[in-house]
């Protein structure tokens, strides 16, 4: 998968602020998600002691959410840790496991925020930009905003507000576990980014693409390639 824009990476926390303002305005929030047969879920490790870390990327068939192909890189984090700032820091090793998929995602869920970002481009939408993709921001923690409790069913939701703006949701995808904070990352409405992390999940808290991007980086899904023909090869036998 090969970018459709790029930017200097090398780059002072301001001028990363500077792109992150002039970029918000391109994203895009209506739905352009068509004919879903693979989804995506990218995520990253936690970097060791010589920051170096693991990008990684899970194609799944949809609606079966199987494994299609799995790809990883690894290289040493070069953007400081700041917040606000990680897609700085995450994008590059990102998009070097992406660019080594032989398939193309037509949506792809992120492991961090969309527009739920103080200045409206968390990793999901600047992602979604430079993939001109579909994206949808699927973040563990919040990093701004706030919102009402969320009831304990599946399903439930809270508007995430902040400065007046409907920046997201607080979502409740597992009973008793802490709802997921999810955001229009590129080419998607919110409702419809909702819908869609409902429909991966598969009884975890996480929805199937990030849940095993996450694995894929931590090592404990190997790298696959892509299984498109037998997956296709399958379905016609049990048809």
């Amino acid at each position: 998968m090969k970018k459709q824009l790029d930017h200097d990476w090398d780059m002072t926390p301001v001028q990363a602020q500077e792109i992150q303002r002039e970029l918000a305005k391109r994203v895009s929030e209506k739905c352009e998600i068509h004919d879903v047969s693979l989804v995506a879920g990218v995520d990253i490790s936690s970097p060791d002691a010589g920051g170096v870390a693991t990008g990684a990327v899970v194609v799944l068939h949809y609606p079966e959410l199987e494994v299609a192909e799995c790809k990883t890189a690894r290289k040493r984090l070069g953007f400081p840790y700041i917040p606000g700032l990680l897609s700085f820091r995450e994008s590059p090793l990102i998009l070097a496991a992406c660019e080594r998929l032989s398939l193309t995602p037509d949506l792809i869920l992120v492991d961090g925020q969309g527009v739920a970002h103080p200045r409206r481009l968390g990793l999901a939408s600047h992602l979604g930009l430079l993939w001109d993709k579909p994206t949808i921001g699927c973040a563990k923690s919040r990093l701004c905003g706030r919102h009402e409790p969320v009831g304990l069913e599946p399903g439930c939701s809270a508007q995430l507000i902040d400065d007046n703006e409907i920046i997201g949701a607080a979502l409740r995808t597992k009973k008793w576990s802490a709802p997921l904070y999810i955001s229009i990352g590129h080419k998607v409405d919110l409702a419809t980014a909702l819908q869609w992390v409902l429909d991966c999940c598969r009884g975890h808290r996480l929805p199937e693409p990030t849940r095993l991007a996450h694995l894929a980086a931590a090592g404990k899904l190997k790298d696959e390639e892509p299984k498109a023909r037998e997956h296709q090869a399958r379905l016609f036998d049990e048809g």
